[in-house]
């Protein structure tokens, strides 16, 4: 049965600033499998995070010693009638897990904000960020990772790879996309005044409200062994022309999906955004999003597909394309598509 999502919830929050989206545990668990030798001895700042309630929070108390942080900083936005951001500081002492384990925490001077000049000196001290940042503000929060030359795993929405500044940041392989992605991602939790829309909307066992929009993806500055793995190329362009369509406005073919990209062609191809959850900067070159030669969307007969970006294959590599008849994938080696 087609799954019915809203995903208008994760736009209003963008264009309204209704930012109030949390991150289920499951999905960090998840998601920070990949990363487990990032985090030995560093200071891991959760700077959107309000130690009482955030999951990331959470996980990293759970997981301090298996991950051998060296620190965990958390602060978070004022709540309710609150006027100032609390931050809570763990060092993995016993007096620390007492006082997260009774919600004991600090407070700011100021509401907490992540820009703020408090905030920024705790980022200053940091090593990662880990945190669901408020996507209204998405720009604006990498802009500052940047400025301070922090690394980060942080969730956005899908959208957010199409932003010029972000896509560019991608394109020169400065941040990459993690491996949760879409239904990946099983959903957040929302405030009581959030109504349950969508057919995927529910309250979980603990009583938490839950809304799913699979709209939305884990970006990253950190390594990860998928960001490293070939995309089979199992189809041919030769001989299946019908398939890839040359654009108006470009010298190159259309692949509408990314596991019909031709093992045996290497001009310029356009894909799916998605293609970027798949993307090796060893195979691939990303040439630029969406446009043709003329400045104009890529057009085929007069019409244009939805997004795509313009990639090319990489030949100064000594593997050779993996195509239909070859022998057999090495053993446990399974084909994701």
């Amino acid at each position: 049965m087609t799954r019915v999502v809203d995903r208008s919830l994760l736009v209003d929050a963008k264009k309204n600033k209704n930012d109030e989206f949390y991150t289920q545990y499951v999905d960090i668990v998840a998601e920070l499998a990949h990363y487990k030798g990032h985090f030995e001895g560093k200071v891991v700042y959760c700077n959107t995070d309000d130690p009482r309630v955030s999951n990331f929070v959470k996980f990293f108390v759970d997981n301090f010693e298996t991950l051998g942080l060296a620190k965990l900083v958390a602060t978070g936005y004022a709540l309710g009638d609150e006027t100032r951001g609390s931050v809570m500081v763990y060092d993995g002492s016993e007096q620390a897990l007492r006082d997260f384990e009774t919600g004991k925490v600090e407070r700011l001077e100021g509401n907490g904000d992540f820009r703020s000049s408090e905030c920024l000196e705790y980022l200053r001290h940091a090593d990662v960020v880990v945190t669901n940042p408020p996507y209204s503000l998405l720009r604006q929060f990498i802009s500052f990772m940047r400025s301070y030359e922090k690394d980060f795993l942080i969730i956005a929405t899908v959208n957010a790879i199409t932003y010029k500044d972000i896509f560019k940041l991608i394109q020169d392989g400065n941040v990459w996309l993690g491996v949760g992605l879409g239904r990946a991602v099983s959903g957040f939790i929302v405030p009581e005044h959030y109504e349950l829309y969508g057919t995927e909307a529910r309250i979980n066992e603990r009583g938490e409200r839950i809304v799913s929009t699979n709209n939305s993806l884990w970006l990253t500055t950190l390594d990860l062994e998928k960001r490293h793995e070939d995309i089979p190329l199992l189809e041919t362009y030769v001989g299946n022309e019908d398939r890839y369509p040359t654009y108006d406005n470009l010298d190159g073919i259309n692949v509408n999906k990314t596991k019909d990209i031709p093992g045996d062609y290497y001009g310029l191809m356009g894909v799916p955004i998605t293609f970027l959850h798949k993307h090796n900067p060893s195979q691939f070159e990303i040439v630029r999003f969406r446009k043709g030669d003329d400045g104009k969307d890529l057009r085929v007969n007069g019409k244009s597909p939805y997004f795509r970006i313009v990639i090319r294959r990489k030949t100064d590599r000594d593997v050779e394309p993996l195509l239909p008849g070859d022998a057999a994938l090495a053993d446990g080696q399974t084909l994701m598509f």
